[in-house]
């Protein structure tokens, strides 16, 4: 099981929503150098992973900032660039190749690591969305289970996550014509089924995941 591998003395509280003024308090606490992490992409057959760190100016708090999942892509992509103006953010991936060698769950974890590294900001505390903290973090931190939803940092990097992957696999789309990336992003729709059974998996898929490692072509 991953472990923190840096001492932290207890785990901040947070409620089922987010709440602002309480994280805000949380924040303080840290001189305001609190990051939030998440990341997109884990379940989908092709494509990378994306993770993303963000600390927040809570005193700048983009206007209808929550969990991505609960936003339009039209509303995720305004506040883009408001999260990137008013916070520090990094961000950082792993590729298919990455993901095939070391498996979804490591791959994931060591972006986020490399994401809190490279933040031009060193980060006091860290909030990590899910139940796992990367090893070799050299800073205290605590997974939160729903974090994107009960933490506006980690609100914050699973935007900035969403939106660059979303990007990414529409690029793709237009380098790899055929598997409609741009419409799924990779994920295993329909769609995207009967497009491995006609072409063959492409460079872009992950191997060692089964739908993908069924429809390999001889």
């Amino acid at each position: 099981m991953t472990r923190k591998t840096a001492p932290c003395l207890f785990d901040l509280p947070f409620p089922e929503a987010a709440d602002l003024s309480l994280e805000r308090g949380h924040a303080a606490q840290f001189d305001g150098l609190m990051a939030g992490v998440d990341e997109a992409g884990r379940g989908p057959w092709a494509g990378p992973v994306v993770t993303a760190a963000v600390i927040l100016d809570y005193g700048r708090i983009p206007d209808g900032l929550t969990d991505s999942k609960k936003l339009s892509a039209e509303k995720r992509e305004a506040l883009f660039p408001l999260i990137c103006e008013t916070a520090v953010v990094s961000i950082a991936s792993a590729s298919p190749k990455s993901i095939d060698q070391d498996n979804i769950r490591a791959a994931t974890l060591s972006a986020m690591r490399r994401a809190v590294e490279g933040l031009g900001v060193r980060p006091r505390y860290v909030i990590i969305d899910g139940r796992d903290i990367p090893d070799g973090l050299a800073i205290p931190a605590q997974s939160l289970v729903k974090g994107d939803s009960r933490c506006l940092a980690v609100a914050a990097a699973s935007i900035v996550a969403k939106v660059l992957r979303d990007a990414m696999m529409t690029r793709l789309d237009r380098l790899t014509p055929g598997y409609g990336f741009a419409a799924h992003k990779g994920y295993g729709v329909p769609a995207h089924q009967a497009a491995l059974e006609r072409l063959g998996p492409s460079p872009h898929h992950r191997m060692s995941f089964k739908p993908v490692a069924m429809a390999r072509k001889p």
